[in-house]
């Protein structure tokens, strides 16, 4: 089913979304004043299952609450009406750029002496508006070396990242924000024991901002800019908004900033803008999770409730006018090309919000849509959809496509649009309103049942000005409207009037590249800790004690009548299923059963064709997948428990009776082609998936084993609808989440024939792991940034290691707080993004890894080389900041709840590593214990003195080959060759 965005949709759950028989009942929704025991007064909504409260305290700041008990944890949000939108026209790029600077500390949090730093920060201010006034190039880097050199003696009262680890030792989760153009979002999942210590801690960090630190994390925007420049997809993105929207911010302002604004900030503005807009009568607190409500509000009150409210007007952005002819854009860049078509809407809180919805899912989601059932079912296509978008001022509706074989995007272009002339002239069956209404029900219930989902659509209901009550009601509002209705509103919205934009393959001619400033590496004064953070480490919560899971009670067991085992855990929230057949083979065992897979959605039955098929599902709500992994192939249906039966009927129906179809395979081929050779110019699937299992396994890997093209076309198509059918004769068993697994198993001894004893599986292939060491493996491609993957083959697993190893990571690697990230991206700004890991292996005779990641400027790449390996052989030891990375682990598993389908799926992870029980148990005491000495001892054992390949993608002509000589030996990798997608092979020595 199609992903829903979280903005535009409301909060209802259901009793049934069969549309031949529907009995949703509207309830009174209306929006009810309550007081509660403190006096504090909140509104809610009837007939609301999220059961928001909604406050506002006195200084105009809203709060958000809802309680979920699945989990002793709360998802936090702070968010403030303020984005790109404002920034100033000469600082573009400054709410984002706040934002980063957010987490640097205040006047209390990361200074060891304020009022000496504080001479220094004034300081640095100063020498940057001089830097932003001065035009001559010579004098201008003049300046910028004294910002370098005043940092550098300010750091020496500074420490770096106190507010991560003070989250960190909170045991918080995905620490992090987020900017667009209306808002900035700061995020944090905290143990439940916790809340009253992060609502002191953030109280603190939104009193006062202090830009230290400032040029070093600049340095990090401008990676972060650098990664925007080498995403096709961005770049379409801003050509298509800057055609929407030629005068206001939403085209003319991207959210990062221009080259030249990063590179001449001033700290002047941004202070205005936080004085400005970061008040509490424009901010609003959300807190989804394991609450008490009065005691929440109570202690959010005497935190943020001293905020001083002050009068706050946005500015008036431009209007624009209308589209009346098509807006044509183009952009190039080395990516395999596409094409997107956006029409221009009004924003939230507006009538074409609900047509263009509408609309939206009736084009496409995911299954029976027009641009579903003609494009892609059809094969006309390489692929194609459409989504809508809506912000405050105005929103947008996009169709994407990407062409096929020999297809050029004009004749994508002009498919997707006939699919929009289907929409106007009423070509869709009468029952896909209530049926779309319906999906997007089924969408939120699934979606809601996570705090973190439902935290998001209340801050964008803040955002964007909504009434909770309107949320509520939006998808009844849809169901109101008609079939004419909407057929008169498509006629009248979709003309002439849209932007399209060609995305096409080759060299993207404005590329902003830049010198390395050569920048100081600051002090990060690990060891040292301010006064703040020694009196918030005082302070003790109440305890939060672990629960861990006896999996052979949690899952139950029973069987069908042809003594298949059914596993099954009751879902007790909703009237949801999932039920999944299981068999232990995959690809390993055939390598034909994936092709199998594949081909079985574009195919009918002697009774449906393949469009159909597909509306009959989704008029019963309920969705089939066909899976076969590397070990493993499941057969799934989802929805609503109360249409299992006929959904279980019509998915053996199609198992037993599919019916071949020679042409829809020969397409099938074509698609599988340019699925192949799309996926050679995507820079993330060359690093991750060609680079990654090169580095693992050398030639011989899953990757490179692959059906050739000729191999494909020649297979009968015959020969795969029997693989299909066979498979049902080999032994397999069950997994079901939901409700009377009586009624499911009824429904498997009516539908699901079993005939005969079941067949032992095939024999798998084995692929077996390379030793690692001596190797840098390149692949050229034109982008900005050079992205280097380290990889080392350690010891096979052994479940003792993974204590150690959880902590080491936590300490050492990933996060905010880890020494990799402090290192490379605080102290020394080499990367946006940096990491390092002890990879566990996923079956219990594999082979462990070290890994490491830099994604980095190509002039920057020799340091940031030199300054990671130094990392890997040289564990910096800081005492406190492991007894931090202690707590928060041991706080992350005590909040830790394994429940719903996911005690299944964990279980059926630990069974593959040979284990049979809950061992989260067993770390938790492990890591206890735990010293720093222990932690180095694993360093020294595991990680130190590793040998790795390494893998590297980037531009050839920036490559410093120097850099990476003593790495290794240098092999350039033909993409065709990494992928195995020719006969011949290319490899350069």
């Amino acid at each position: 089913m199609k992903t829903i965005k979280l903005l535009c949709i409301s909060v209802l759950f259901i009793t049934s979304i069969s549309c031949k028989q529907t009995t949703i009942s509207e309830k009174e929704v209306k929006t009810e004043q309550h007081k509660d025991v403190n006096g504090f007064s909140y509104e809610t909504v009837t007939n609301d299952p999220t059961g928001l409260r909604l406050y506002t305290l006195e200084n105009g700041l809203k709060v958000y609450l809802s309680k979920n008990t699945d989990e002793p944890k709360i998802q936090t949000y702070i968010a403030v009406r303020a984005g790109s939108n404002y920034d100033p026209k000469e600082s573009t790029g400054l709410a984002h750029y706040l934002e980063h600077m957010v987490f640097k500390g205040t006047h209390k949090i990361g200074t060891l002496d304020w009022e000496k730093e504080k001479e220094y920060l004034t300081k640095i201010s100063d020498l940057y508006e001089q830097h932003r006034a001065e035009e001559d190039p010579d004098k201008k880097l003049a300046i910028y070396k004294e910002v370098d050199k005043v940092s550098l003696e300010a750091s020496n009262y500074s420490v770096a990242n106190e507010y991560d680890k003070m989250t960190a030792s909170l045991g918080a989760e995905r620490t992090n924000a987020h900017t667009s153009f209306e808002e900035t979002v700061y995020h944090n999942k905290i143990p439940a024991n916790e809340l009253n210590k992060w609502l002191d801690l953030e109280n603190e960090r939104f009193s006062t901002l202090v830009l230290r630190l400032f040029h070093t994390e600049l340095e990090a925007v401008f990676e972060e800019f650098n990664r925007g420049q080498d995403n096709d997809g961005w770049k379409t993105y801003f050509a298509s908004l800057d055609g929407l929207f030629p005068k206001h911010p939403y085209g003319q302002q991207t959210t990062i900033g221009t080259a030249k604004h990063l590179k001449n900030p001033s700290m002047v503005d941004i202070h205005n803008y936080f004085d400005k807009y970061y008040v509490p009568n424009n901010m609003a607190i959300v807190l989804v999770g394991d609450l008490d409500f009065d005691a929440t509000i109570k202690k959010v009150n005497e935190t943020f409730g001293k905020f001083e409210k002050k009068e706050l007007v946005h500015p008036t952005l431009p209007k624009e006018e209308p589209i009346t002819e098509p807006v044509v854009k183009e952009v190039f860049g080395p990516t395999s090309e596409s094409i997107s078509i956006a029409y221009r809407s009004q924003g939230v809180n507006t009538e074409e919000e609900k047509f263009v919805t509408l609309c939206d899912m009736i084009m496409a989601n995911g299954n029976a849509g027009l641009i579903d059932l003609n494009l892609n079912q059809k094969q006309a296509v390489q692929r194609a959809s459409c989504y809508p978008t809506f912000n405050n001022d105005y929103g947008y509706h996009t169709f994407t496509g990407r062409p096929k074989s020999g297809q050029t995007l004009d004749e994508v272009k002009d498919l997707l649009l006939e699919q929009v002339e289907k929409l106007k002239k009423g070509e869709f069956d009468e029952w896909m309103i209530e049926a779309v209404v319906n999906d997007l029900k089924l969408s939120q219930t699934r979606q809601y049942e996570n705090n973190t989902a439902l935290a998001s659509a209340y801050f964008n209901a803040f955002i964007h000005h909504e009434n909770w009550e309107d949320k509520v009601k939006f998808l009844d509002d849809l169901k109101k409207i008609s079939k004419q209705e909407l057929v008169d509103f498509a006629n009248k919205f979709y003309q002439n009037n849209y932007v399209v934009v060609y995305k096409r393959k080759g060299e993207d001619k404005n590329i902003v590249k830049v010198q390395n400033p050569g920048i100081t590496p600051v002090n990060l004064n690990r060891g040292n800790s301010s006064e703040y953070v020694k009196a918030f480490n005082e302070v003790k919560s109440a305890p939060l004690q672990p629960k861990f899971i006896d999996y052979k009670t949690a899952i139950k067991e029973t069987k069908t009548a042809n003594n298949i085992t059914v596993s099954y855990v009751l879902n007790e929230n909703n009237d949801l299923f999932d039920l999944n057949i299981i068999f232990d083979m995959g690809k390993d065992n055939d390598k034909k059963l994936s092709l199998a897979a594949g081909y079985l959605e574009y195919i009918g039955t002697d009774k449906y064709s393949a469009e159909e098929i597909k509306k009959e599902f989704y008029k019963l709500g309920v969705d089939y997948y066909v899976s076969a992994q590397d070990d493993k192939t499941y057969v799934g249906l989802r929805g609503l428990k109360e249409n299992l039966p006929k959904g279980l009927e019509l998915l053996e129906h199609l198992w037993d009776n599919a019916k071949a179809d020679q042409e829809a395979y020969d397409k099938y081929v074509e698609k599988i082609y340019k699925g192949r050779q799309d996926g050679k110019t995507q820079k993330g699937n060359i690093l991750w998936n060609g680079l990654y299992s090169f580095g693992k396994y050398g030639e011989n890997s899953r990757l490179r084993d692959i059906m050739q093209v000729d191999e494909l076309k020649a297979i009968n198509p015959e020969e795969l609808i029997n693989i299909i059918k066979e498979m049902k004769n080999y032994k397999q068993r069950i997994f079901y989440y939901g409700k009377d697994v009586e009624e499911a198993v009824t429904a498997l001894n009516s539908h699901h024939k079993i005939y005969g004893e079941l067949k032992d599986y095939p024999e798998a292939k084995e692929y077996v792991e390379t030793n690692t060491g001596g190797n840098v493996f390149y692949t050229d491609y034109d982008m900005v940034q050079t992205e280097m993957l380290f990889l080392a083959k350690g010891e096979p697993f052994k479940p003792e290691n993974l204590a150690a190893s959880t902590l080491f990571n936590t300490y050492f690697g990933s996060g905010l707080s880890s020494i990799v990230f402090q290192e490379i991206r605080e102290s020394k700004s080499l990367a946006y993004s940096a990491f390092a890991a002890y990879s566990n292996a996923k079956e219990k005779d594999d082979p462990n890894y070290v890994m490491a990641y830099i994604g980095t400027q190509a002039n920057k790449l020799e340091q940031a080389v030199d300054a990671m390996m130094d990392l890997m052989n040289n564990m910096p030891e800081a005492e406190e900041q492991f007894n931090a990375a202690k707590e928060a682990t041991l706080k992350k598993i005590a909040a830790q709840r394994i429940t719903k389908s996911n005690i299944f799926w964990s279980y059926e992870r630990l069974k593959k590593l040979g284990i049979d029980n809950d061992n989260r148990e067993e770390m938790y005491n492990t890591i206890k214990d735990m010293t720093i000495e222990d932690l180095k001892a694993f360093f020294d054992k595991n990680v130190k003195g590793e040998s790795y390949n390494v893998m590297v993608i980037g531009n050839k002509k920036d490559l410093n080959v120097k850099s990476l000589q003593k790495l290794g030996k240098i092999k350039e990798l033909d993409v065709d060759y990494l992928f195995n997608y020719v006969n011949e092979k290319k490899i350069k020595s």
